[in-house]
């Protein structure tokens, strides 16, 4: 597992303490996994989870005291974003701001290259 530096993903503070109130609920570790799979509206989706544990292979980024976890294979897709935890109007969600992503859709799940 490699430790990140924060120049490969970040995880807001904002999104940190709605993982943290997610995972004290349920009685689980505070731990978030985005992964990227084949999907979505423009060819890409981001998925989150709890986990219960990194995994053999994983990036973790840290703040105040909760993990985001990437495989290897999504961290190539998501290298350089910021996820955050967003209130408005329309809701309530964690958001990715991804520079990699050459277009998006208007819900923010999805992504192309």
């Amino acid at each position: 597992m490699d430790t990140l530096t924060t120049e490969a993903i970040i995880l807001t503070p904002s999104a940190a303490r709605r993982v943290a109130a997610i995972a004290a609920k349920q009685g689980k570790p505070a731990i978030l996994r985005l992964s990227v799979e084949g999907g979505g509206c423009s060819g890409f989706q981001y998925r989150f989870a709890l986990a219960e544990s990194p995994e053999e292979g994983d990036t973790i980024a840290v703040e105040d005291g909760v993990s985001l976890v990437v495989d290897e294979i999504s961290l190539d897709l998501v290298r350089g974003s910021a996820v955050d935890f967003v209130e408005s109007l329309g809701g309530a969600a964690f958001q990715v701001t991804n520079p990699n992503a050459a277009s998006g859709c208007g819900c923010g799940s999805s992504f192309s290259i």
